[in-house]
């Protein structure tokens, strides 16, 4: 069976990670994405991380499999049209410059639509289209720290930490492909494509809704409980005789088979925390007898109890182990592919199965340009001479 997406055709202008991301759970599923960089150096992303060998960079490579790679200079007319032709040879724009700077271009969607009233022009922002902050230049920790998500996140009593990963990029890339996903949708009804804004600070607001709903409710600023959280209790994690412990009692069934299985079944009852509520109230007293009870044996004893009980539990792993994983092995989670310049390399599978046109990793990131004469021959019917011209005028790099 074809792929979900098979026969859908991506523009790709993004950079750094939010587009990108967003491209790639496309690709993963069978679009035709076609990735256009400035002649140069490209993506500003194929500088970042470790180089590999043959010039590409862990991070460029594990963020690009399934693409097409094209260098066109959207700057020289030539450039410009050869862009717009595509245009109405394609479903779908995907790009993250700071907002207007397609619109100087004349790139943007007004001007796409005119050339196809299909298209579908997804636009990532840190801000938005509009708005008092929609021109300020924004990454990843800018957002995590305009949004709240950094005051909410980290030690206790500390100042408040970044997030492990890029959370604000991530999540407009996810956006992204949700609204793609609508947006096509509302084409096969219609036949008429649309504008999408994808904003990286709503993005984080939609992560926070429960506790800015909290805020909202009790007028209490939430602020940072390290692994602990508000609204439930135990959910945290605990120091063993060995390694620490994740731990999540969720329902109040759940704390009633817990307490014995920790050796402290008085707890159960003690009207200090008989319920959710009543835990969280009395917080200050609850953990540290919790903590001196998890002492008393290793990690290895506690998640053979806990799990035999159906209490939820986990090792706190670093990425080392989470790559050996036994559940990330037998699952297939990571995937082997060729790189023609870096040699076998492992890589992140997609994260979403389906169980009849499930999407797979088939090619590896491209070189800048790979594709340049491969694309124009195949999308525009361009033939050698005229492909030779367009390189000649600087459009091609």
């Amino acid at each position: 069976m074809q792929l979900p997406l098979e026969g859908v055709k991506v523009l790709d202008l993004s950079h750094a990670l939010a587009g990108p991301f967003c491209s790639t759970m496309l690709a993963d599923y069978g679009a035709e994405v076609i990735k256009i960089e400035p002649p140069g150096l490209g993506d500003i992303a194929r500088a970042w991380g470790a180089p590999m060998p043959g010039g590409d960079t862990d991070y460029f490579a594990s963020l690009h499999r399934n693409k097409k790679g094209m260098v066109l200079d959207l700057k020289k007319p030539q450039g410009k049209e050869t862009f717009l032709r595509m245009v109405e040879r394609c479903d779908i724009v995907l790009e993250n410059y700071r907002p207007g700077a397609l619109v100087r271009l004349g790139l943007d969607y007004e001007t796409a639509r005119k050339r196809n009233p299909g298209i579908i022009y997804c636009s990532i922002s840190g801000f938005g289209q509009d708005g008092p902050y929609r021109d300020r230049p924004a990454l990843d920790l800018i957002l995590q720290a305009e949004s709240g998500m950094i005051s909410v996140t980290g030690e206790a009593d500390g100042h408040g930490a970044r997030a492990g990963v890029s959370i604000a990029d991530l999540t407009a890339g996810m956006n992204a492909a949700f609204g793609i996903m609508l947006a096509l949708r509302a084409k096969e009804k219609s036949g008429i494509g649309q504008a999408i804004d994808v904003s990286m600070m709503e993005g984080q607001l939609a992560l926070l809704c429960t506790m800015i709903g909290n805020y909202c409710a009790s007028g209490e600023i939430p602020r940072p409980m390290g692994t602990a959280y508000k609204a439930l209790l135990p959910y945290q994690t605990f120091q063993t005789k060995t390694r620490d412990l994740a731990l999540a009692v969720g329902s109040e069934k759940l704390w009633k088979i817990f307490c014995p299985v920790i050796g402290c079944p008085e707890l159960a009852d003690d009207p200090r925390y008989r319920t959710n509520s009543e835990r969280t109230r009395n917080r200050d007293t609850l953990i540290p007898t919790l903590q001196q009870a998890f002492l008393t044996r290793s990690y290895e004893e506690w998640e053979v109890l806990l799990t035999k009980s159906g209490i939820p539990v986990g090792a706190i792993n670093n990425l080392a182990q989470v790559v050996d994983h036994p559940q990330v092995k037998a699952r297939g989670s990571m995937v082997e592919i060729d790189h023609p310049r870096a040699g076998k390399m492992r890589v992140v599978g997609v994260p979403v199965r389906l169980s009849a046109t499930p999407g797979s990793v088939r090619t590896p990131s491209p070189a800048l340009g790979e594709h340049t004469a491969e694309v124009l021959r195949d999308l525009l019917r361009l033939g050698d001479a005229e492909i030779e011209a367009l390189r000649a005028a600087g459009a091609l790099g």
